[in-house]
């Protein structure tokens, strides 16, 4: 795995003007378009915030940023994995603050993921403890009911917040508590970064949505994404667990003769609207966010015009608060 330092190729020390502006919302509504117009205008980088364009060669399925997208303005934290590796949410957060803090300029944060994207906003604080194959399959083997029983003697505030039929939360509670001797109750909670935040949400009507994953999805496979969903099968197994995430699942049913095409088609279109409308349910949940319609015709300039406002008004509130520098200029 590639750290955020060594892909940028800045070091953090020294810079302490850090600020972000973020750029949310579901998949389909446009983030990538609306984040490289943006950066292009203002000479700024874009951070990824997307829990699958972190991996090598998953590129069409997950709608990574063209080359010339790439070329034009720098992306940061895409292809910085191997897909047989795992990046945990704690290893992402800490790559994205070392370039937040690396740059003394804002960085776009642009994404659907939200629990990247809480993780920065938010500071959340995550338990520095890999994922343990062995001990889960242990604890796995005992049954869901019995490992929720064990999770409410160790650890009863988590267990109020994770539902009895949760395998993976319950999982992953024990496991940090039989890891580190600690709850993970005790070690969660939110340490908010110092620095300004803009959060910028993407939005349409949820009819005007679905044509546009239906138009994305058809446009995927005009780039050819059969082909890569074919040579990732033969590269790293029918197995991979990549492989059966949305989009990719469906594709790999139709290579493999389970299904035709119209039907994986149609199967995309009808997972990917599922998750949209989680991720909007999740975003909304924010009030810091402020959303803009992407059906308007002059989105790009009122989002441009937001965005102005807040560089300009960090500019002089760092002028004000450092008078002593600005008489030497």
């Amino acid at each position: 795995m590639v750290s955020a330092i060594e892909q940028v190729g800045v070091h953090p020390e020294g810079c302490s003007m850090s600020k972000l502006i973020t750029i949310c919302g579901a998949t389909a509504t446009g983030k990538s378009g609306v984040a490289v117009a943006l950066a292009s205008r203002l000479q700024f980088s874009i951070l990824s915030a997307d829990s699958r364009q972190v991996y090598r060669e998953f590129d069409i399925g997950t709608a990574k940023p063209t080359a010339v997208d790439r070329t034009s303005v720098p992306h940061h934290l895409i292809d910085i994995c191997d897909p047989r590796e795992t990046l945990t949410l704690a290893e992402y957060q800490e790559q994205a603050q070392k370039l937040i803090m690396a740059y003394d300029v804002p960085l776009l944060l642009v994404g659907g993921t939200g629990l990247y994207i809480k993780s920065i906003v938010r500071g959340l604080k995550i338990p520095r403890v890999a994922p343990m194959p062995e001990l889960r399959s242990q604890l796995a083997d005992l049954g869901q009911s019995q490992c929720y029983a064990m999770l409410q003697q160790v650890d009863r505030s988590a267990a109020e917040k994770i539902h009895v039929n949760d395998p993976v939360r319950t999982l992953r509670a024990l496991e940090v508590f039989y890891v580190t001797g600690r709850s993970i109750s005790e070690q969660q909670g939110e340490n908010p970064p110092n620095y300004p935040i803009l959060q910028i949400g993407l939005d349409c009507e949820i009819d005007v949505l679905v044509d546009r994953i239906k138009q994305r999805t058809e446009q995927m496979l005009e780039r050819g994404w059969l082909a890569e969903v074919e040579y990732l099968c033969k590269k790293y197994g029918c197995d991979l667990p990549l492989l059966n995430t949305l989009g990719y699942q469906e594709m790999k049913q139709y290579l493999a003769g389970d299904i035709k095409l119209e039907e994986a088609k149609e199967l995309t279109i009808l997972h990917t609207r599922q998750f949209a409308k989680r991720q909007r349910t999740w975003f909304r949940a924010y009030p810091e966010i402020e959303w803009f319609d992407v059906s308007a015709p002059d989105l790009l300039e009122r989002v441009w015009q937001r965005v102005q406002e807040f560089v300009n008004q960090d500019f002089c509130d760092r002028q004000q608060s450092e008078p002593a520098r600005t008489k030497k200029h």
